[in-house]
């Protein structure tokens, strides 16, 4: 397997000491995140719903996803396998349509935002693939501890106008997470799924 080209990390032990270090894959975090988020719009677009909760908390959700995606999982993606750059940049496009579509949104535009968020899924899940079969284990963990970290201090709110790679996005969306969450709190918006009466199961 040929390495991928990881941020900068503190230095981890030679393969033969036996090292495997603490954390989930990336693979693993960013495929249970989409399932989550599909679950999420099933249960906004069913019959029984809690729209302004469950629209606050869908804007934060995804604003953070796409964000740490941005900063972690697309830059390795784009190093690690051939031919992916267009590819990486189309979903970076995407990425900032369906941002845009968030802004201010309102329970009419969530057939939309479902639509953009299977077609994310479908592309970025594809990435993963191929990501996990070039990658090796401890490679996909560190990148984990890495977006892990990038999502609690992302955005909750959706800003298409701040960079989308790194090394800028890495800077500002941190800044302007800060922000965010200062609103969050004055405001007391819910915007984990378990603010949520019944969060989804994905």
């Amino acid at each position: 397997m040929s390495a991928v080209p990881l941020p900068p990390l503190p230095p981890a032990p030679t393969p033969d000491e036996g090292f495997r270090p603490g954390g989930r894959s990336i693979a693993d975090i960013v495929d249970r995140e989409h399932q989550q988020l599909l679950a999420l719009l099933d249960q906004l677009t069913g019959p029984d719903t809690t729209p302004r909760e469950g629209l606050a908390v869908l804007t934060a959700a995804l604003s953070r996803h796409l964000s740490a995606e941005e900063q972690y999982l697309l830059p390795a993606a784009r190093a690690a396998l051939p031919n992916a750059d267009e590819r990486v940049d189309a979903e970076i496009s995407a990425d900032a349509a369906l941002l845009n579509v968030l802004k201010g949104l309102a329970e009419e535009a969530l057939t939309e935002v479902a639509a953009r968020v299977r077609r994310h899924v479908e592309g970025v899940g594809a990435l993963v693939a191929e990501l996990r079969a070039v990658a090796t284990e401890e490679e996909l963990i560190r990148l984990g501890n890495r977006l892990e970290i990038a999502e609690e201090a992302a955005p909750t709110r959706p800003h298409p106008g701040t960079p989308a790679t790194p090394p800028w996005n890495r800077i500002v969306e941190p800044a302007v997470g800060v922000v965010d969450k200062v609103r969050d709190a004055v405001t007391r918006r819910p915007t984990y799924l378990t603010d949520l009466p019944e969060p989804p199961r994905g």
